[in-house]
């Protein structure tokens, strides 16, 4: 089960509790959880997460390729879910990646923005 979160804080469900996820929504917070956690930061989990973060140390004409596998290699372990397409587009300074994902039939999308003031991404230009 996954819990709300809206800018970083859990969403009560004005009876005590939090509100929990359920169907496409919880499948897209464990996307997004595995996309943005880095791959190997975990010392009990050392396969959790993408290597996503990298992809600034890569060159340009490589990165779209790298990161299709990265999103690949993050996701392995939801087999419930298909990779449609991974697309990685640059607009100004910030990066945008776009995974288009089939969770039993249901078309679900996740964008993830690649921009060098977070660092989240190691600063990646397309």
């Amino acid at each position: 089960m996954e819990w709300k979160i809206v800018e970083g804080d859990y969403v009560p469900d004005g009876m005590g509790s939090l509100t929990a996820l359920s169907g496409g929504e919880e499948v897209l917070a464990r996307v997004l959880y595995r996309l943005t956690a880095r791959r190997g930061k975990l010392p009990f989990l050392p396969d959790l997460g993408s290597r996503l973060y990298q992809l600034g140390r890569e060159k340009p004409s490589a990165r779209r390729a790298l990161a299709a596998q990265y999103v690949e290699e993050a996701l392995r372990e939801e087999t419930d879910l298909a990779i449609q397409s991974v697309e990685l587009a640059q607009e100004g300074d910030v990066g945008l990646l776009t995974v288009y994902l089939d969770w039993q039939g249901e078309a679900l999308t996740v964008r993830l923005p690649l921009n060098k003031e977070s660092g989240r991404f190691g600063g990646v230009e397309v």
